[in-house]
């Protein structure tokens, strides 16, 4: 075996799952901690882990799904120019799944549910939503549900991570102590705002993602400008958390603008296949500022500064291979 051939298929294979998007994932449990107020620990680790496991498993079965589209008009990619065999790329996506639900798992009951609910939710979406008016709200959802698989993962137990309003003994913003003296993590429903905000995103980067081989529709990428405005605008109002360092209120929402606006802006005035996919993949990777604001204003700066720092390596490896 020459090391050109396991070097190409290296490539092929870092192709098919888009490691560059990886860079992406982990802010959301980073996030859905952040929002309940728990400390990244095992739990937000393990969700972190089946949620790359999971995101992998959708990757694999998008291209397992669309390869006689592919084979039509992107014939580059690597099942259809035969570098990954078809039964490959579904035994991958089936091996992920279920290796995201065991990580889950190991955090407890709430996120193997959640995590559950989010294989199904992939599955769904790759199999047959996609091509539906209910596409873009499906992996809108699907990123939502990664939030919460976070944020169900993280508090010290089980029990102080419920589906009940938070209650004055939790930290919103900061009463309450938990079993080591930390304040205690606040209910689930409390990650509900920033699940939303990165659903709402997700799906309007989806919405655009649906002609990026043809082009030619600018509805999409005026009406995805018209969400980054408005969640721009919603972390700009958002009164800061408590911890939450002053520097980084104003650089999270405007880092996520500045990554998104600009790219959708030149797909809007020509809608070209080549404008739309770098507009596609800026929204892909503006989830990370996205996530860092959510963080900052939750009352986590550290949080915050971690996720940032994947950004810089997102737009280095996206370089190498793309991220749609």
């Amino acid at each position: 075996m020459s090391g050109s051939g396991s070097g190409g298929r290296g490539r092929a294979w870092a192709e098919l799952l888009r490691l560059p998007a990886l860079f992406t994932v982990p802010g959301d449990a980073l996030a859905g901690a952040a929002a309940v107020g728990a400390r990244p620990g095992r739990g937000t680790f393990l969700a972190i882990g089946a949620s790359l496991c999971l995101y992998e498993a959708g990757m694999a079965l998008n291209d397992w799904a669309d390869r006689n589209e592919d084979a039509r008009d992107r014939p580059h990619r690597p099942i259809p120019s035969g570098r990954i065999r078809p039964g490959a790329a579904l035994a991958a996506a089936t091996a992920f799944t279920a290796a995201g639900i065991g990580l889950a798992s190991r955090a407890g009951r709430t996120p193997t549910a959640v995590s559950t609910a989010l294989a199904a939710t992939v599955w769904a979406y790759d199999l047959g939503l996609k091509r539906t008016p209910a596409g873009p709200a499906a992996m809108g959802a699907a990123r939502a549900l990664d939030v919460l698989l976070g944020a169900s993962a993280s508090g010290d137990d089980e029990a102080s991570l419920n589906t009940a309003p938070a209650t004055t003994t939790a930290k919103r913003p900061g009463s309450g102590t938990g079993r080591d003296g930390h304040p205690a993590p606040a209910g689930l429903t409390a990650a509900l705002p920033a699940a939303l905000a990165l659903g709402v995103h997700t799906a309007a980067v989806t919405t655009v993602s649906r002609n990026e081989t043809t082009g030619g529709v600018p509805a999409a990428p005026a009406a995805a400008l018209a969400v980054t405005a408005l969640l721009t605008r919603h972390l700009l109002k958002l009164p800061a958390g408590r911890g939450a360092a002053a520097p980084l209120g104003l650089p999270g929402p405007t880092a996520y603008a500045v990554t998104t606006a600009r790219p959708l802006l030149h797909a809007l005035l020509n809608p070209s296949p080549p404008l739309t996919q770098r507009a596609v993949g800026a929204g892909i990777r503006a989830m990370i500022p996205l996530q860092a604001a959510l963080a900052a204003r939750a009352g986590a700066p550290g949080t915050a500064l971690a996720t940032a720092a994947l950004a810089p390596l997102a737009r280095r490896f996206a370089k190498k291979v793309s991220v749609t």
